[in-house]
């Protein structure tokens, strides 16, 4: 016997929602959790988290981070080019962030530095972060 009335009409289609992007608000002053936060406040915390978490690092975040360990000791141009994907790749992972703009990717002395802007649903904001120690 074949089952009967599996399907959806047009009238009962469901629609995805977007999640609030209402969470804790980290306080790394005085390093504890301190209230709540939401909107752009909330996608910076977001963006400050993924740039600080090596990806497949944490086997409890799965694929959640920036993969930047297997860039140090590789030539310069190979880490700008490079860098400037795998920044992007994980950013635009999370749906409230619409593009990544003005990458830029500059050295120190022993380190990297990526500023750009991050345009989300809620607004752009700057980014400026060392993301490789000791190149």
């Amino acid at each position: 016997m074949i089952p009967q009335g599996g399907s959806l009409s047009v009238n009962q289609m469901i629609g995805l929602e977007q999640q609030p992007s209402y969470t804790y608000r980290l306080d790394l002053a005085a390093n504890r959790i301190a209230g709540m936060t939401d909107d752009i406040e909330a996608i910076k915390q977001a963006v400050f988290k993924l740039l600080q978490t090596e990806k497949y690092n944490y086997p409890i975040y799965g694929n959640y981070g920036v993969e930047l360990a297997g860039l140090l000791g590789k030539s310069r141009s190979f880490i700008k080019s490079e860098l400037k994907r795998r920044i992007q790749e994980a950013l635009l992972q999370d749906d409230r962030i619409k593009a990544i703009e003005d990458m830029q990717i500059t050295f120190g002395e022993d380190q990297a530095l990526a500023t750009f802007v991050v345009l989300t649903q809620y607004g752009s904001f700057n980014v400026n972060r060392k993301v490789i120690h000791h190149v």
